[in-house]
């Protein structure tokens, strides 16, 4: 009963991962606020294939947005808009938001709109109440990316359906609080990373087997593959936290669609090397050099959050603490009931051989969407 228990958890994981492979990136948008004395001026980062679903855009229906189609519904996007941004004082005095100007800008993962904000406060600002809904009653997955700066000090907030009323210290943003925001934006988007997720749990699969005589069995000890699982997952991280920082600091770039494309094929040769062996005895080495492709992606994200310049090392150094922290939680979820189920035919042909093809096929389809620019499955 146990083991057919551990068997339907590790489905259920395999589903939950791949479940969302239609939408490479959720939904975030991104808000940055400027405080000085009463003003705050800012910009807001709509995603237009957010707006055009929760207000429609696409007025011919063609599937393609122009900019005369978002440009007729600047009024409804302003109205929409401000209506789930509400800004005030702690005493209830309220901050009221207009919007001074929309444009277009393109992100890592597609067009946004950019609304220009400004509000005044009765006071000084020193403790600033945000409410932020957006999206929430369409989309609970969505996040809102909050910036706030004042001076030369800058903090993050992440706002989502269970924190979508916060209290920020303006004045007061430490260092510290800085770090951990950081940490947390880190953790967040390796959790939402369906194509990083898909790429590990595709090396991680076999870690709990050894392939004799053509064939998967299950492992004798756990000690050999937690070793494996240490390889693989030191490989990755070295690997990505070396493009991550020079992609960040601006050493060295790829474009975008290069950089998605070969991510998307990274795990489809992962997850191939599962069915039909590639590189079984040097998936540390694979791990080590896909990571390298995978940390431009990890970098375009912590570009699109926008980094204080006065503490540009903290937030870098924080957001790789945050996305190592979240491949952990990954591990110590899977590798236990892995070995577990190990011994399994249930694990060895469903999760092992039937996860990695179900895999291979997401990563095709992603792989020809971002290579030439199509859109199969959104």
């Amino acid at each position: 009963m146990m083991a057919r228990r551990l068997m339907h958890v590790l489905a259920l994981l395999l589903a939950l991962c791949s479940a969302p492979a239609m939408a490479h990136k959720p939904s975030d948008s991104y808000l940055t606020l400027k405080v000085s004395g009463q003003q705050v001026d800012g910009q807001w980062d709509i995603a237009l294939r957010d707006l055009d679903m929760a207000i429609g855009l696409d007025a011919d229906g063609n599937g393609e947005l122009t900019w005369n189609e978002v440009r007729e519904r600047h009024g409804a996007i302003a109205a929409y808009a401000l209506a789930r941004l509400k800004l005030a004082q702690p005493d209830g005095s309220a901050c009221p938001l207009v919007i001074a100007a929309q444009m277009l800008d393109d992100h890592s993962d597609g067009a946004y709109a950019v609304l220009k904000l400004r509000a005044r406060c009765p006071a000084d600002v020193v403790t600033l109440d945000v409410d932020y809904t957006l999206l929430f009653d369409i989309d609970p997955q969505h996040k809102g990316l909050l910036r706030l700066e004042h001076g030369a000090l800058t903090s993050t907030a992440i706002f989502a359906p269970d924190s979508a009323q916060q209290s920020l210290h303006v004045a007061g943003a430490s260092r510290w609080r800085q770090f951990v925001d950081y940490v947390k934006h880190g953790v967040w988007h390796i959790w939402i990373g369906f194509d990083h997720i898909l790429f590990l749990l595709s090396l991680l699969l076999p870690a709990v087997l050894v392939r004799r005589d053509g064939a998967w069995h299950g492992g004798a000890g756990l000690r050999p593959a937690v070793i494996d699982v240490l390889k693989i997952v030191t490989a990755f991280t070295l690997a990505h936290s070396i493009t991550l920082s020079l992609a960040t600091l601006g050493v060295l770039a790829l474009p975008s669609r290069v950089v998605e494309s070969t991510i998307a094929a990274s795990v489809a040769l992962a997850a191939l090397n599962n069915i039909w062996p590639l590189f079984q005895r040097r998936r540390a080495v694979a791990a080590f050099g896909f990571g390298l492709i995978h940390g431009f992606g990890f970098a375009s994200v912590l570009l699109d959050l926008g980094l204080p310049a006065s503490s540009l090392l903290l937030s870098l150094v924080g957001f790789n603490a945050g996305v190592e922290l979240g491949q952990l939680g990954i591990v110590a979820l899977f590798l236990p009931l892995a070995f577990l189920a190990r011994n399994t035919a249930f694990y060895r042909k469903a999760v092992l051989l039937g996860g990695s093809a179900l895999i291979l096929v997401i990563a095709l389809v992603w792989l020809a969407e971002r290579a030439f620019n199509l859109k199969i499955l959104s």
